[in-house]
């Protein structure tokens, strides 16, 4: 070992053993400094009768000293942080020693002046307190003159003076790796408006955030609200919007009762924090045992929605589960991820596609499934607009022939994951959906299994939603392109959608379309707007927004349920039944069939027999 390494290796041994030097002297020099002032600061006056009982006591003071030094911890604490809480320590070890020797020295008639030992316990805590404490202080100004603490430092605004505010607030005070200045705190309660949080003034309610933001040239602002609801947290963070600061904001109330408060914890601010709604709470553990225990197939398990379902799924414990999909590389993403969260878990990963006949009943007949989440789809609405033979191939006789092994080989339950574009479609993807509803409608009425068909709408940052569009337009320096100034949609995260699916199967009876409440819709150029500004950046000024006209097959707004359908309420209040619409189910067989020729000969009548089989769908060509 060199001497580099043994000293790095020693040096927190060495700190300690000089700290226990100078206590000893501070101890020492205590007793006696008290006899100094006791006697107005004369050799002279000092009795030595006062000076031989100090020095007869003194080695039995620095020994229970020094041991009571110990039990409060006063050599265990990183000083460097030293705060209240190490304070009150030495306080109380300084307290407890005088109490101790007014003891003794009573004991063995050891009389000194009651002044004495008031001003002895004094001179202790001052002492002692002040050697630690200015340990502190110390690499505080080496860091200040070491240029560690630059003026470069990030201007730091920070919203919220509660117990999150506080804490942030520490953290950034007591790192030297961290650049953030805090230079002021926000909170509308006006009793707090004018004090300090931390040495950092209190200066305003959320009105004046756009003017302290300019006025002391904030950087960056971070919202530590973690117990405020989201809408309070919407209303502030669209006032941070105006300022162009960077924004960061602590995730939610568990952090605290975790006590998990810390920088680390904070989190861009995403466009979810601005829909302008809570997270939907679906009561997914009230319903969910039936998935323990069971053999679950999902197809399309690789995808934005069938990952989710899965991960959802396996939390649940279920006997087996087997995911089908006919993209490699999302289905080695997702059984990666789970053999490495759930390793116990009895896995099964498949490359087919759910348009082969011959492999979803070997599929199904040798693994037996109790229950199946049918994710598989091409869903691209632009991109099906240009193949919609292969929209109907994949999407209509994939569900087809999938549905037919489900009945063939006994499954339980049969869960569709349908669209809002089925609603009176302008589309061929929304079209193929509404004839896969019509497809589970009909073989529940002629099956064991309970056939279901769950429709929701956009789900935010899905693989090819607008969201991540639009990151990578912004990232390029734009434009961001919206279709239309007026285009609205009904948006909801991937966890909500997937427990609305899982919920949904809960409830099956068998031939229901579950309907997700999803609230108020959502412009498309305010959310662009939105994420331009959480960017950095101004809109039409730093990033330009185009508007490139709606594209074939798109609609101005999406609907949920057909007029005719009407709705019905489930326990949840969340989620609603659409009322089955009747039809020809003979007549249906056949068009399929006639469907299937045509789609088959690549034809471009398709979008014609499309209609005929769904007579809402509104054939819209390209402007």
């Amino acid at each position: 070992m060199n001497i580099e390494s043994f000293i790095e290796k020693n040096a927190p041994r060495n700190r300690i053993a000089l700290l226990v030097i100078l206590d000893l002297l501070i101890i020492t020099v205590s007793g006696f400094l008290a006899l100094y002032i006791r006697f107005d600061f004369q050799f002279s006056k000092m009795e030595m009768g006062y000076v031989d009982r100090e020095l007869k006591y003194l080695p039995l003071n620095l020994m229970i000293t020094l041991l009571l030094f110990v039990l409060f911890k006063l050599y265990r604490s990183v000083w460097r942080f030293a705060s209240a809480n190490e304070f009150l320590n030495v306080i109380s070890a300084c307290s407890a020693s005088t109490l101790i020797q007014i003891v003794i020295m009573s004991f063995m008639k050891m009389r000194m002046p009651v002044s004495y030992y008031m001003m002895k316990y004094v001179i202790l805590i001052v002492g002692v307190g002040s050697l630690r404490f200015a340990y502190r202080i110390l690499r505080m100004l080496q860091e200040k003159r070491m240029g560690l603490r630059k003026d470069s430092r990030k201007n730091t605004m920070v919203v919220g003076a509660g117990e999150a505010g506080a804490m942030i607030i520490k953290e950034f005070q007591n790192s030297r790796y961290l650049d953030q200045k805090v230079c002021c705190v926000i909170d509308d309660n006006e009793a707090k408006q004018g004090k300090y949080l931390r040495g950092v003034k209190i200066m305003g309610g959320r009105d004046d955030i756009r003017y302290l933001a300019h006025e002391l040239q904030i950087d960056e602002i971070i919202v530590a609200l973690p117990s405020a609801s989201q809408s309070q947290v919407k209303e502030i963070l669209q006032i941070c919007q105006e300022t162009g600061c960077e924004l960061k904001v602590l995730p939610g109330l568990y952090q605290m009762i975790n006590g998990e408060i810390s920088v680390s914890k904070l989190r861009k601010v995403e466009i979810e924090d601005l829909l302008g709604r809570e997270p939907i709470k679906l009561q997914v553990e009230s319903v969910m045992g039936y998935v323990a225990g069971k053999v679950i197939l999902v197809t399309g398990g690789g995808g934005s929605i069938g990952s989710e379902l899965c991960r959802q799924i396996v939390a649940h414990k279920p006997k087996r589960l087997i995911i089908v999909d006919i993209y490699e590389n999302n289905a080695y993403d997702i059984q990666q991820e789970l053999k490495r969260k759930s390793p116990e878990l009895d896995l099964v990963v498949l490359i087919a596609s759910v348009r082969n006949t011959h492999r979803m009943n070997s599929i199904f007949e040798t693994y037996r499934p109790d229950i199946v989440y049918h994710a598989a789809a091409h869903k691209h609405v632009p991109l099906m607009e240009d193949s919609p033979n292969e929209a109907i191939k994949n999407n209509v006789f994939g569900t087809y022939k999938t549905v037919k092994a489900a009945d063939k080989y006994g499954v339980q339950r049969f869960v569709l994951i349908s669209t809002d574009k089925a609603v009176n479609p302008t589309n061929i993807m929304g079209a193929s959906k509404r004839i896969c509803e019509m497809i589970i409608q009909m073989m529940n009425n002629h099956s064991r299994t309970d056939f279901v068909a769950v429709r929701f709408g956009n789900v935010l940052g899905s693989n090819g939603s607008v969201i991540p569009l639009f990151k990578k337009q912004i990232e390029q320096g734009g434009p961001v392109t919206v279709t239309h100034p007026e285009i609205i949609r009904y948006f909801m995260t991937i966890p909500e959608a997937v427990s609305l699916v899982l919920q949904a199967g809960a409830l099956a009876k068998g031939g229901e379309i579950f309907v997700l409440d999803m609230g108020e819709p959502v412009k498309i150029l305010d959310l662009a707007k939105n994420l331009i500004r959480l960017s950095g950046f101004k809109p039409f000024e730093d990033i330009p927004i185009e508007f490139t006209g709606l594209r074939p097959g798109e609609k101005l707004y999406e609907e949920l349920l057909m007029s005719e359908e009407g709705l019905r309420e489930t326990e949840n209040k969340l989620i609603h039944i659409g009322k089955p619409i009747e039809f020809d189910e003979e007549r249906f067989r056949k068009e399929l069939e006639e469907l299937r020729k045509t789609a088959d000969q690549d034809s471009e009548a398709i979008r014609q027999k499309v209609q005929e089989i769904v007579p809402t769908y509104v054939i819209k060509e390209a402007e």
